[in-house]
């Protein structure tokens, strides 16, 4: 995806080549986004499992996540860079200030290690999961870089990516998944299919019509992760939870004791109030749809995801948990000052 870019001087920036150099490698990875890949597998694992004690597996997750998805930004400007070098000069591979021969080296040792990781915490966790949904996450990365994001099938592979991150996350969990795995991980990859077709023409011209349909994606997405609690069954609120949740919260949403309908009510007034602030940079965007509103509902509806993880887990874990995850906005959000993220 095409991006808001920082001026001639500050892409360019730094104290000398050096300072250039990791400036450029950074913008290769799309540094800011991979902590929202990190908040995924941080809300699926809490989501699991109610602290971090096996931390090994935990930390093997969370390098997978962010390996696979650096791989799959490096890989991107790999496959475009002629239309870069056409379109978007100032990139760190037409620009020069990487090779292109590197960057597919780098591109690809990232995949590998991603998956790597994945199997080394399906080792330690003693069940293939890990390792299955990270080579699955790898095989639709590349599946996107190559080819894909060229079609309307795109908004979807891509919104089967962030599925498979947050599967990654729940993956070294006991015993199998419940409805409310599939439907939390769908919630995240429908809105991301919807980010994805809302910013497909962000570098041009884009149609009023396309991006109002991809935010009433966007929204179908919030509207599933909002209403994931009624989406457990009857054996998964009288036996799963119980054995997982920690937050008082859970068993209220899930209706299985608590304050009842109050609590429910202010959850779903919450994510109205969420989903009113995550959409109304996309219905600018609709009714001025220039590159610059666009890039900016972008990079909005792509940090918020971090909002959305951290809201799920509170859901399931309480407030501690929940402000760690939002605690990955701080350094996403600075870097993302000084880095293009889309």
């Amino acid at each position: 995806m095409a991006a808001t870019q920082p001026s001639d001087q500050s892409a360019m920036g730094g104290t000398g080549a050096h300072g250039s150099r990791v400036r450029a490698y950074l913008e290769l990875f799309r540094l800011p986004n991979v902590f929202t890949a990190m908040a995924d597998v941080f809300m699926g694992y809490l989501f699991t499992h109610s602290d971090l004690a096996n931390w090994p597996v935990f930390v093997l997750l969370l390098a997978s996540s962010s390996g696979l998805y650096a791989a799959g930004m490096v890989l991107n400007d790999v496959f475009d860079f002629d239309v870069d070098a056409r379109d978007r000069p100032q990139r760190p591979l037409p620009s020069g200030r990487i090779a292109l021969a590197r960057a597919r080296r780098l591109g690809m040792a990232l995949l590998i290690a991603g998956v790597a990781a994945g199997w080394l915490a399906a080792a330690l966790a003693g069940q293939w999961w890990p390792g299955l949904v990270a080579t699955l996450l790898a095989l639709a990365v590349l599946a996107y870089d190559g080819g894909v994001k060229q079609t309307p099938a795109a908004p979807l592979v891509m919104g089967g990516c962030r599925f498979l991150n947050v599967l990654l996350g729940m993956s070294a969990m006991a015993g199998a998944w419940h409805a409310v795995h599939w439907v939390v991980a769908g919630g995240i990859g429908l809105y991301i299919a919807g980010v994805t077709w809302f910013a497909r023409t962000e570098a041009g011209a884009s149609s009023r019509w396309q991006l109002g349909l991809a935010t009433l994606v966007i929204g179908a997405g919030l509207v599933v992760l909002a209403a994931f609690p009624s989406q457990a069954d009857a054996e998964l609120a009288a036996v799963s939870w119980p054995r997982y949740a920690a937050s008082p919260a859970a068993h209220v949403l899930l209706g299985d004791g608590g304050g009842g309908p109050a609590v429910q009510q202010r959850w779903y007034l919450f994510w109205c109030v969420l989903g009113a602030l995550i959409t109304w940079r996309c219905l600018r965007a609709v009714a001025q749809p220039e590159p610059l509103h666009v890039q900016a509902a972008v990079k909005h509806c792509i940090l918020s995801l971090i909002v959305l993880d951290a809201a799920v887990c509170w859901a399931v874990r309480g407030g501690f948990w929940a402000v760690v995850i939002l605690l990955l906005l701080a350094p996403a959000m600075l870097l993302g000052r000084w880095i293009y993220s889309t």
